[in-house]
């Protein structure tokens, strides 16, 4: 196990050191009495327009910023958006979201991505949550009901997230207790393959002074895939109490619970080539799934949060969370060389498993502003445990897991279900470890002028067994530098650059057996904010730059301890991405919404080969809606489309390409009473077919065909 310390030269450090010791400015009793409570301070969202929202995030900073005062590129997928798209899961704002992106591995599991590297890592309400491997534990695949928005920091954000790749962070944002009055909504759906859906949002006080709330979600869908047998069924709970103590103190108690129950997913996709090289064409229904496959997830949260606002008018917050994730699979994979005449040359790998993860993370945060030099200053410190347990049991297969397929063209799903063991053996065992304590501040230059600096002491180990692997590595004492600048040209126009890093053990070993360090992002970006029309209308302009160094490359005729049967690699410098993005939402005129953002990169490695060849380095994302206020106020039209150009993807001598593709959405909303509106929402319109992913092993899956949903809406 690697445990060395990494030091490195930060002339920012010295801002934050001189911070912690710097006193508060006592807050006068009038001062204090007139400063709003927790919750009202808290929970304050102003809104300008239904897709941007003004209120401070902690995703990247901790610090309570606005997104114009966040040195970063971010994006937010609001309430109203999620409404108006009928958007359903995460993986489906990622789809929307500008400058991320998603490749579709089966039913259940997708990976995400971010200027030119996967997504490992996201945050519920500013606390990082790590997921299984792709996903395959129903993290993706997770309902946005519960949420409020869906946020995306792009590049490093190693200050708050600690271990991950230079890609993003994605925090999701709890719905909370606001109201005092009763208050909520229902909605019933139906849609294209039988789909149908309920759900409801209810809020109101629970007492009559209104210092006690609560909040109900709940949400219900089914219906049948694109593919051939395959059927979805979600159930969605959630269930919140806030409490205010005292004026200044606000105690939130939760849970949510989410299970996906589909019939007959697939694991893995279709076969790309022919065993003479030419490829296959199929049609999009065909599925690879059996009869009797499976792969049930349950994710089940409990959360508790503290708020309390000190008399100096500093705030100290402190969450605990349990995110347990469970699955139970029966599957299986067809792999192999398919003959193009008889269709045979597949075969079939049959698998069981039952496996769960329970994470526990505690974090604390003490944040607030302090005089000097004759300006107000923001300061943060925090720190982060986190603990997690990730288990998975397989089943044999009697009396042999690979039987052949005589003729994959025949093949309807009636495969036979094996005879299972009875005893599970384990299949990974791992526990993984999280610490992280931070600090950072925003200095008052002058009115014009910020400089944020910050800085991270992590450690993250992991231990265990993974599929006959030995595990056990990760790093201690890491130190993640933050470093960003603002200035205003204007009152409408913000300058602003930053650095960045976040880093990623590697269980790899050099000749001599030590492990190798870390493999460390940096991020480089510098930009321009700007605000229109009193705030209504946002555009970003970024140009970024992101390094990936120590990435472990196989070390040539080099073996550790010279034992042939163990490779041995070097750290070298890895790969560099750079690119722009540019991002405009808001309101340019009453009843117009919009959001719309064109990203753009180039990904390579050290020899200057092209990387993640299957991540799209170019794509336009845009939706609108308006409403006819002064004609016809009671309908509302929208439409929008998410173009991406082209990408492939090389497997040994097998290379498979998707030309560049547009998905165009459209809506339409009719209030047919004060509290009650109609809306029609009709996805892929042109029907396009494209591969929502390409190239692993060799294998493609088609993206969903055209689809329309119907819903009625009542809100009181």
């Amino acid at each position: 196990m690697s445990t060395h310390p990494t030091f490195r030269t930060l002339p920012v450090t010295a801002a934050v050191a001189f911070a912690l010791f710097v006193t508060a400015p006592k807050a006068t009793a009038q001062e204090v009495e007139e400063k709003a409570s927790p919750r009202e301070d808290i929970e304050k969202v102003q809104v300008v327009g239904s897709y941007t929202v003004a209120e401070v995030i902690d995703t990247a900073t901790g610090l309570g910023l606005t997104l114009r005062e966040t040195p970063q590129s971010v994006s937010v997928i609001t309430l109203q958006r999620i409404q108006d798209q009928a958007l359903d899961t995460i993986t489906d704002t990622v789809i929307n979201a500008v400058g991320v992106a998603s490749k579709e591995i089966d039913n259940v599991r997708n990976t995400l991505q971010a200027r030119g590297f996967d997504i490992s890592n996201y945050q519920i309400d500013g606390v990082p949550l790590s997921w299984s491997l792709a996903g395959d534990s129903g993290e993706t695949i997770a309902d946005v009901a519960i949420y409020e928005r869906v946020e995306f920091v792009r590049g490093a954000t190693g200050l708050l997230t600690g271990a991950g790749d230079p890609s993003a962070s994605i925090n999701l944002v709890r719905k909370h207790a606001n109201a005092v009055d009763f208050s909520g909504y229902v909605n019933a759906a139906i849609g294209s393959r039988n789909n149908r859906e309920l759900s409801t949002d209810l809020a109101s006080g629970l007492n009559q002074s209104g210092t006690l709330r609560g909040r109900l979600v709940a949400k219900y869908e089914e219906g049948d895939g694109h593919e051939d047998r395959f059927e979805t069924q979600s159930s969605v709970l959630y269930g919140v109490i806030e409490g205010d103590l005292t004026s200044n103190t606000l105690v939130r108690l939760g849970a949510s619970y989410q299970n996906n129950d589909p019939t007959s997913p697939t694991w893995g996709a279709l076969p790309s080539f022919f065993s003479d090289g030419t490829a296959t064409d199929w049609h999009r229904s065909v599925s690879t799934s059996a009869d009797w496959t499976k792969w049930e997830t349950t994710n089940t949260n409990l959360f508790a949060n503290v708020h309390h606002l000190l008399s100096n008018g500093w705030e100290l917050v402190a969450n605990y969370n349990r995110l347990k994730y469970e699955q139970d699979t029966k599957l299986v994979y067809i792999s192999g060389v398919l003959e193009k005449d008889s269709g045979a040359g597949l075969t079939t790998w049959s698998y069981k498993s039952s496996g769960e993860s329970i994470q526990d993370s505690f974090d604390i945060q003490l944040k607030g502003q302090y005089g000097l030099l004759g300006q107000t200053h923001d300061f943060v410190l925090g720190y982060l445990y986190s603990e997690q347990d990730a288990d998975t049991y397989s089943f044999d297969v009697l009396p042999g897991a690979i039987a052949p397929i005589d003729n994959f063209y025949e093949w309807d799903g009636s495969f036979a279900e094996p005879q299972w063991g009875t005893t599970p053996s384990v299949a990974q065992a791992m526990d993984t470890e999280q610490k992280g304590l931070y600090g950072a501040t925003r200095l008052s230059v002058s009115d014009n002028f910020k400089l944020i600096a910050g800085a991270r002491l992590a450690s993250w180990q992991r231990t265990g067994v993974s599929y006959g692997t030995a595990t056990d590595f990760g790093n201690d004492d890491v130190l993640i530098p933050y470093a960003g600048a603002l200035y205003d040209i204007t009152d409408q126009h913000r300058l602003y650059t930053s650095y960045t890093e976040i880093f990623q053990p590697q269980n790899l070993q050099d000749k001599n057996g030590e492990f190798l360090k870390e493999v460390e992002g940096k991020s480089y970006e510098i930009g321009l904010k700007s605000s229109f029309l009193a705030d209504a209308l946002n555009t970003t302009v970024a140009l970024f730059r992101i390094e990936q160094d120590d990435l472990g490359q196989v070390d040539p005729g080099q073996f550790i301890h010279g034992d042939p049967t163990k490779q041995a690699y070097v750290a070298a410098q890895g790969v560099t991405s750079k690119g722009f993005e540019l991002e405009m939402v808001g309101r340019p005129l009453a009843g117009w919404n919009i959001h719309a953002g064109y990203s753009q990169f180039d990904a390579e490695d050290a020899a200057g080969a092209d990387v993640n060849t299957d991540h799209p380095r170019k794509q336009l994302k845009l939706f609108t809606t308006y409403q006819f206020v002064d004609s016809l106020p009671q309908l509302t039209v929208g439409g929008g489309a998410n173009w991406q150009d082209k990408t492939y993807s090389i497997n040994g001598p097998v290379e498979l390409r998707q030309g560049a593709y547009t998905l165009v959405n459209l809506m339409a909303k009719y209030q047919l009473l004060d509290s009650t509106y109609l809306q029609l929402n009709v996805d892929n319109l042109l029907d396009e077919t494209y591969y929502s992913q390409i190239g692993f092993f060799s294998q493609y899956r088609y993206g969903a065909p055209r689809s329309v949903n119907l819903s009625l809406h009542h809100s009181f």
